[in-house]
């Protein structure tokens, strides 16, 4: 019986999670823990998996929660201390960390330090703070086990290969909802146009991330991290299919990759059983005659300049990471408030990036006042801007 600690789990990773878990007898829930924007999906999830204890981040709706939970004995905390109980806990072997955002960075770092294996949904851990996790990862001893589709791609293309034998990594974008679209086609591009991503079910912040394929930026830096690599050893290719979830070539010519449908219980449940493979149940399959072709393109990243800085910003490190990271964030969130238009995401964090002074080697407690102070700059940025 593995016991796994879920972070986020009424997203999408952690919902998906859990419907692995339902499949399967050999999974227990050990803790769950979410923001607090649906306290009725997370009753329910505590309902039915029974973990040792609950944790919401938003200490009203911790409240709230515990009130409608009175009449089972469960202990429901709060705030950061409860979501680093929950990555600690005793018995838990594997923590998912699939909260979105840079809350994402300290429950990480202290399940490691507990001895937790971890299945890194979390674009932000890395990209922010890869240069303190992976050292960690490997002083403890304990395993990181990739979710996203490409690193798991990436991941399993590399099982059993020397990586000094690598020449590329080769990622794979679906290109969003505007592939091949020019910068005069998206001036006036809707919140609804922006979320109907062709391929993959998604929450709605990574799936505007995919639409400006800032996204794509940000797992180029978490692949610099995961697989030890320089930033310009990878490279990105839209594949419109989704069906090769990315591919790794060597010294020799010879390239691996992986291919299956774009689900992510795929890479979850490959996350939660490595390195055993278990049958995925009610998966569809790939159908290669219905599919007929594979098609590739080069990303114009002077039209989706989110990718570009993303690049620019793997190859500075340092800090900068966090403030690519950080603009991005903020500027979601104010487009999906209908407060900015498309086009002025990328702006932001160009102008965040360009603002910002370089830490070399930032400490967490440096990575999150950099994070404040890329929110505080972009605020007086686009006040600025709205009143020119």
């Amino acid at each position: 019986m593995k016991r796994i600690g879920i972070l986020g789990s009424t997203g999408s990773i952690g919902t998906q999670t859990l419907d692995i878990v339902r499949e399967h007898k050999d999974l227990k829930v050990s803790t769950l823990a979410a923001a607090g924007n649906n306290l009725d999906l997370l009753e329910r999830q505590v309902r039915e998996y029974q973990p040792s204890f609950v944790c919401v981040y938003d200490e009203t709706a911790a409240k709230e929660l515990k009130n409608r939970l009175k009449d089972i004995s469960i202990k429901v905390l709060a705030g950061m201390d409860g979501l680093i109980a929950c990555a600690t806990e005793n018995e838990t072997d594997l923590v998912i960390t699939a909260m979105v955002g840079m809350i994402g960075i300290q429950p990480t770092i202290e399940a490691i330090k507990a001895g937790k294996d971890i299945a890194l949904a979390n674009k932000e851990t890395l990209v922010t703070a890869g240069h303190i996790i992976m050292p960690l990862i490997k002083e403890k001893q304990v395993s990181l086990f990739p979710v996203d589709s490409e690193h798991s791609a990436i991941f399993q293309s590399l099982k059993g290969e020397d990586i000094s034998k690598v020449y590329k990594i080769l990622l794979t974008a679906s290109g969003g909802p505007f592939r091949g679209k020019k910068l005069a086609d998206l001036g006036n591009v809707t919140l609804d146009d922006a979320l109907k991503h062709p391929n993959w079910a998604m929450g709605r912040k990574i799936t505007i991330d995919s639409a400006t394929m800032v996204n794509k930026g940000l797992e180029v830096i978490e692949a610099k991290w995961l697989f030890n690599v320089e930033i310009d050893s990878i490279q990105v290719l839209v594949h419109p299919q989704s069906i090769i979830h990315s591919m790794v070539e060597f010294m020799d010519g010879s390239i691996i990759g992986q291919m299956g449908t774009p689900d992510m219980r795929l890479p979850i449940q490959y996350a939660l059983y490595y390195p055993e493979r278990k049958r995925l149940i009610a998966g569809e399959r790939v159908d290669f005659i219905k599919l007929s072709q594979l098609t590739f393109e080069e990303p114009d990243m002077e039209t989706f300049l989110g990718l570009k800085l993303g690049y620019e910003a793997g190859r500075i490190g340092g800090s900068m990471p966090t403030v690519y990271n950080a603009a991005n964030e903020w500027a979601v969130a104010r487009f999906l408030e209908g407060k900015i238009d498309f086009l002025t995401i990328p702006k932001i964090i160009n102008a965040a990036m360009e603002n910002h002074k370089l830490n070399n080697c930032p400490s967490v407690n440096e990575i999150l006042n950099i994070e404040v102070e890329t929110y505080d700059f972009v605020k007086d940025f686009i006040k600025a801007e709205l009143s020119n």
